[in-house]
């Protein structure tokens, strides 16, 4: 009875060193859980950190981007535009009738004026 009185006493002992080691074990993981919560959060902190300056570093990039091709291509003169805006609405008003002559169905459509006098100038010179 000694030996199994002993062996219960060695397997108490065995017990709570396992049981102290369990809860070692399980301080460490908190521990280590709350590290990788830490570490993350400021990782986190500074990607947002970064994603800021980027953000501002592409819109200086934008801005000097912007200057550059103001000073490159200065923006045309009031009355040029104006001529330039006239001059695409005439285009447009005649492609209807060019329409059928860039196709190759009609003839040029308008009438050169004295074209027979053209002609005739051509024809005396030579």
């Amino acid at each position: 009875m000694t030996s199994l009185f002993a062996q219960e006493i060695r397997l108490s002992k065995r017990h709570e060193e396992i049981v102290s080691q369990r809860l070692m074990l399980l301080q460490q993981m908190e521990n280590k859980l709350g590290d990788q919560h830490t570490e993350k959060a400021s990782q986190l902190q500074t990607v947002e950190t970064a994603f800021k300056r980027n953000l501002s570093l592409l819109k200086d990039i934008e801005a000097a981007e912007k200057s550059l091709q103001t000073r490159i291509h200065p923006l045309p003169r009031p009355e040029v535009v104006s001529l330039e805006t006239r001059y695409w609405a005439s285009v447009e008003e005649y492609i209807p009738n060019f329409f059928l002559f860039l196709l190759g169905r009609a003839p040029y459509p308008f009438a050169v004026e004295n074209q027979n006098e053209a002609e005739n100038t051509i024809q005396n010179e030579a």
